[in-house]
Parts: structure tokens; sequence; C-alpha cells
């Protein structure tokens, strides 16, 4: 939060719990993604170090996959679990953290610069993945060359495949992600 008026008032909520209203992302650990809840009438504003915000609209049924460190917010009528990307989460130590979002209803999400989206078959850096469609279930390769003890700069890469649904990245990696 930077900024709000009126009546607003927040309560701080573990990812664990259920029935949460109208999220404001925290922080993202390994344990999960702590959240605040707002409630009341007026207008909230939020950020998070100058990243742009993307509002995606979900239509009933519609499901993302979100970078947890990427949520910055979304509607009380999203229905929301957060884990670790599958086959992932062995790939690289701490795994990668995603928030699955189903609609309907709207979703904020950040990115660093303009996002990039595209369809399948896609690869791409981890670090610098941000979204995709629930419906693809991305796989962990690897480019790894090794001459004398040097490798690529891309050791880990995300697989996507499928004919409908989408990926989106930035033009910025993360980092300590993979």
């Amino acid at each position: 939060m930077i900024a709000y008026t009126g009546d607003v008032t927040f309560t701080g909520k573990s990812s664990a719990e259920g029935g949460i209203a109208g999220f404001v992302k925290d922080a993202v650990s390994g344990e999960g993604t702590p959240i605040m809840e707002a409630e009341g009438s007026g207008t909230l504003y939020v950020a998070e170090q100058g990243k742009k915000v993307q509002i995606l609209s979900l239509d009933a049924d519609e499901s993302i996959s979100v970078n947890g460190t990427d949520v910055l917010g979304f509607e009380k009528k999203i229905d929301y679990e957060i884990s670790t990307v599958g086959g992932l989460s062995q790939a690289a130590a701490g795994g990668l953290t995603n928030v699955f979002l189903t609609g309907p209803g709207e979703v904020a999400v950040t990115t660093h610069g303009d996002p990039v989206v595209m369809t399948p078959p896609v690869t791409t850096d981890p670090d610098a993945t941000v979204a995709w469609s629930a419906n693809l279930s991305p796989s962990i390769g690897t480019n790894k060359t090794i001459e004398i003890g040097q490798t690529s700069g891309e050791q880990l890469q995300m697989q996507f495949t499928g004919s409908e649904g989408f990926v989106v990245v930035q033009p910025y990696e993360e980092g300590g992600q993979m």
C-alpha cells in the first residue's frame, strides 16, 4: 500500500487461511506468500518497487499461474492456491513459488518493463517468466555446455508446449529463483 482515501482497514493474513478479501501482496518466501486483506470503502493505491502494473481480467473458471513475487493483488471473488511449480522445486534450491488464480475477477500483476506475451511452444528463462495459462504445464530443461569447467549463462529453462494458452515474460531477470 502506498496510499488510500476513505475508510480502509488492513489485516495481515497467512497464506494458509481461506476466505481472504481484496489482497495486497506483502512478501514471498519459500514457506508461502503472506498477504494483506484490505476492506472498507475508498480507494487503495498499491505499487511495488516502481514495477509496471498489469490488470488481467479472468473469466469464470479461467486460471493463470503467476510467479509469487509478481502478484500485487486480486479481487475477493478470485480463488487462489499457493504452491511450488511441479518439477521446478527439485531443480533449484527453494523452487519457484507460484500463485494459481481462478476467475472470475481481476488480478494485478507486476513486471519490470513492458511484458512480452507469447504463445507456445516457447522456452523461457525462469527468472524472467512472470505468468502463464494454468492449462500449460512447464517442464524444466537444461542447456548446459561444459567446456573445462565453463557453463552457459542459461542453465535452466522452462519449456511450455500446447496449442492453447499464453506465457508472459518480462525484459528483466529477477535472479535468485533458479
